[in-house]
């Protein structure tokens, strides 16, 4: 999808180290791209903080989420979305799978010497965009410029906040023997993306990213669902990391059925070529649940009519022994113990 670029009166074509330097460039940088591009009512204001009226966070929950992350990809642009795109997501993901509703975002960018002014107008709008779609603000920011070859093009900094009601407990320690492992489609798609993107290996493939916001689906999820145990995004380290930390928290074990795990078919090939694990391979747009048994059947249905979730499936089960330790029962009919991941399999992945 093309996104439509704000008019703009900026007449410079790259990044100077002017632009940081708090004078008159930085302002304009500021105003005609940060503030025109997000378009929010805290950013035009100008402040040092965004402030908020506590009766209105009040109405939808009683304490407060936040989070913050930081996004160094490589390339910034990639299949089905960019840095900008990643970032807003990412947080607005980390605040909805613990049961909040997010609500305002702040971003910090760190931008190098000689960035073209193009290409950062396309992330601000991308960002915009994919705020928009999540129904957040972004409200507040900081730009700083280094030099040339003190950094690598642009890192962006985003924090959260968002408001968790009281009856929403969702937590990597409540686990229980019995309980079913969802998750909400195909994994590895991210991490094939940006492989794909990088053009090292002269790959044919058509996979995008799964780049997408989740807290639209985490909240109907939680209204048919309100008793999620637990439930985490599975993004660097992919599935199989997310799993050894429930799994180590809750003093479980985790049984997988690997036939039941969605795994693109060319997702499934560029492992082969580069001798990766799907399961290990990162994600920006699936959420790993863990619920009650009873709980399994209506709410998969629930999340096959979301968009975000038309995929979903129950992959495993929860057991009380070997504690801490996640099982893979593979399509031979073994088993193999599935560790949490040792080094990096693709650096700069999001």
């Amino acid at each position: 999808m093309t996104i439509p670029l704000p008019k703009t009166k900026f007449s410079g074509k790259t990044i100077t180290l002017s632009h940081g330097a708090g004078g008159k460039a930085m302002h304009d940088l500021i105003d005609e791209i940060f503030v025109a591009g997000f378009d929010s009512a805290e950013l035009t204001l100008l402040e040092d903080q965004a402030r908020f009226d506590l009766t209105e966070l009040t109405k939808r929950g009683n304490r407060l989420a936040l989070t913050t992350d930081s996004y160094v990809v490589d390339p910034l642009f990639f299949p089905g979305g960019d840095i900008g795109k990643l970032a807003v997501t990412g947080t607005v993901n980390d605040l909805a799978v613990g049961g909040a509703i997010p609500l305002y975002l702040t971003c910090g960018m760190i931008i190098e010497e000689g960035f073209a002014i193009d290409d950062l107008q396309r992330i601000v709008a991308s960002m915009k965009a994919t705020a928009d779609e999540a129904g957040v603000r972004i409200v507040t920011g900081d730009t700083k410029v280094v030099p040339r070859g003190a950094a690598d093009k642009l890192f962006i900094n985003t924090a959260g906040v968002g408001v968790i009601s009281e009856s929403t407990d969702i937590r990597a320690n409540r686990a229980l023997a019995g309980d079913v492992v969802i998750i909400n489609g195909f994994i590895g798609d991210h991490g094939a993306a940006i492989v794909d993107a990088r053009g090292e290996l002269a790959l044919e493939i058509s996979v995008e990213t799964d780049c997408q916001p989740l807290n639209d689906l985490i909240q109907n999820m939680l209204a048919v669902c309100p008793d999620i145990h637990c439930m985490r995004d599975a993004t660097r380290g992919g599935l199989a990391t997310v799993l050894n930390e429930f799994a180590g928290n809750s003093d479980i074990s985790i049984a997988l059925d690997q036939t039941k795990i969605p795994v693109r078919e060319e997702v499934r090939g560029v492992c082969e070529v580069l001798g990766l694990d799907p399961l290990y391979l990162a994600n920006e747009g699936k959420l790993v649940a863990i619920v009650a048994a009873e709980d399994a059947e209506p709410l998969i249905k629930l999340m096959q009519q979301h968009p975000a979730g038309k995929n979903s499936c129950v992959i495993g089960k929860v057991e009380a022994s070997p504690q801490g330790k996640v099982i893979l029962e593979t399509g031979f009919g073994g088993n193999r113990i599935i560790d949490m991941l040792v080094g990096e399999q693709l650096p700069r992945i999001c």
